[in-house]
């Protein structure tokens, strides 16, 4: 059964965590509000983790390692974490970028990102669900879906993927149960 909002701050308000924000090479700042030196671009960047297809977790995982699937896309959740549901659309074929999907990959990205949305947005307790493209740590193409809870004026914006790691996971059988919200959503 998924939490009321009420029910949601109740949980999370004293327990929340510190994640260790100082470590991140992508925070831009040392201690509450100093900027990092901003270093200067390096000859060539890191590969990505599976640059190429090769050794790609989401190339080599299991459809059984996945919400949903059909026979070009797959839906991953995520292990729980503080916001209510987290889920991750990925093409079954290696693409590096969205500008990378043939045509028809692409129109179907556009619909899956609308029932996704909504299929996330349903499960009660959800007030918007952030929809992102991160790539910066593995090259398979990944769309973010972060449902954000609802009433929680805090958690909105750019910062509702930092408080996912700041907030206290949500319960296993409350994660389990809005996941198979958001499959049943799918049809």
């Amino acid at each position: 059964m998924p939490e009321t909002p009420e029910q949601f701050w109740e949980r999370t308000r004293d327990r929340l965590q510190a994640p260790p924000v100082q470590e991140w090479d992508t925070w831009p700042f040392d201690g509450p509000v100093q900027p990092r030196t901003l270093e200067a671009p390096v000859e060539r960047e890191k590969p990505r983790h599976g640059a190429g297809g090769v050794d790609c977790h989401a190339c080599d995982a299991p459809d059984d390692a996945y919400v949903w699937s059909n026979e070009r896309w797959r839906l991953r959740p995520l292990e729980p974490s503080g916001l209510p549901v987290v889920v991750l659309l990925e093409p079954r074929e290696h693409f590096s970028a969205p500008g990378d999907l043939p045509e028809e990959l692409a129109a179907e990205l556009g619909v899956l990102i609308s029932r996704i949305e909504r299929a996330v947005r349903s499960v009660e307790g959800v007030g918007l669900v952030h929809v992102l493209r991160y790539g910066e740590g593995g090259e398979h193409l990944h769309i973010w879906f972060m449902g954000r809870p609802a009433r929680m004026e805090q958690l909105r914006s750019s910062f509702a993927a930092v408080w996912d790691d700041v907030l206290p996971p949500t319960p296993e059988e409350i994660w389990r149960g809005n996941l198979d919200l958001v499959v049943q959503a799918l049809g």
